[in-house]
């Protein structure tokens, strides 16, 4: 019999226990990183938004892990009746409070107030993207809510112009770009036509253990310990608010983390938390 590691039972017996709305999670286009041997004029650019990546199947609005948002009524009655894809979103460096808005089970309709439905897709739709955006552009003038909006998208000539682009949206506080080839089918899973540019490297990894702190840390969170897609396992302690200290991410939730480089193992270098991606 085969034993498997300790790390993965645990995973495994927390992903059996999820809810069966998490067993199948919506299908996506899902970002490459940008690289150097792209010609940026073949893509539509836009803003990478801190917001929660959320789907509108038609009925129900999701996070990307499958599980429902508990949005409120005015919020989602009145959203067109077939696929949306975009992000919930209030505004640059806002993600925390975003994010304790929408992942709570019931809404506060007060708080809702501000955030902002903003897609980039139209899941499953036919036509390249530049065809969906001006589908998407007319949906969204039909709807007439002022919660449902488009993320901005721009054409640029060169990549000196995209330089340019990116650094104004990373000096205010912005996290980067997304470049979304204009000629592209939409396809579920990760493309070269859907690339994301930011100023450091990022993955996602789900938390297997917490590590106990010492120090000005003791009592509380010291470090998550965390296996990627690869089967990696390392540890994340820096980047942690004293929120998050106080209440980890649960065992079996993804997050997201930023680093430098790999190191001569293949392990993140300095390895950076920034935000829980999805609800357990």
């Amino acid at each position: 019999m085969v034993r498997l590691p300790a790390w993965l039972r645990l995973v495994l017996c927390t992903l059996l226990s999820m809810p069966a709305a998490l067993a199948a999670p919506p299908a996506l286009m899902h970002a490459q990183r940008h690289h150097d041997g792209i010609d940026p004029a073949a893509y539509w650019v836009s803003e990478k938004l801190d917001g929660v990546r959320a789907v509108w199947d038609g009925r129900v609005l999701r996070f990307r892990s499958g599980r429902p948002i508990a949005a409120p009524v005015w919020f989602t009655g009145s959203l067109p009746a077939l696929p949306l894809d975009g992000e919930l979103w209030i505004a640059r460096g806002r993600f925390d409070v975003l994010s304790g808005i929408v992942r709570r089970d019931a809404p506060d309709d007060d708080d809702w107030q501000p955030v902002r439905y903003l897609l980039f897709d139209l899941p499953g739709a036919p036509g390249d993207f530049s065809q969906r955006l001006e589908r998407l552009t007319r949906i969204v003038a039909d709807a007439g809510l002022p919660w449902l909006q488009i993320v901005p998208q721009w054409r640029v000539a060169d990549r000196a112009e995209l330089a340019l682009r990116f650094d104004e949206v990373v000096a205010g506080g912005g996290e980067g770009l997304m470049l979304h080839r204009a000629d592209a089918l939409w396809t579920a899973g990760r493309s070269d036509t859907l690339l994301k540019l930011t100023p450091f490297l990022d993955a996602e990894a789900t938390v297997i253990g917490h590590v106990p702190g010492k120090g000005r840390h003791r009592g509380r969170l010291g470090a998550l310990e965390v296996v990627d897609a690869e089967g990696r396992r390392f540890r994340i302690g820096s980047g942690l608010s004293d929120a998050a200290r106080a209440a980890p991410p649960a065992i079996g939730a993804q997050v997201t983390y930023r680093y430098r480089e790999l190191t001569a193992r293949g392990l993140p270098r300095f390895p950076v938390f920034v935000r829980v991606r999805d609800l357990p």
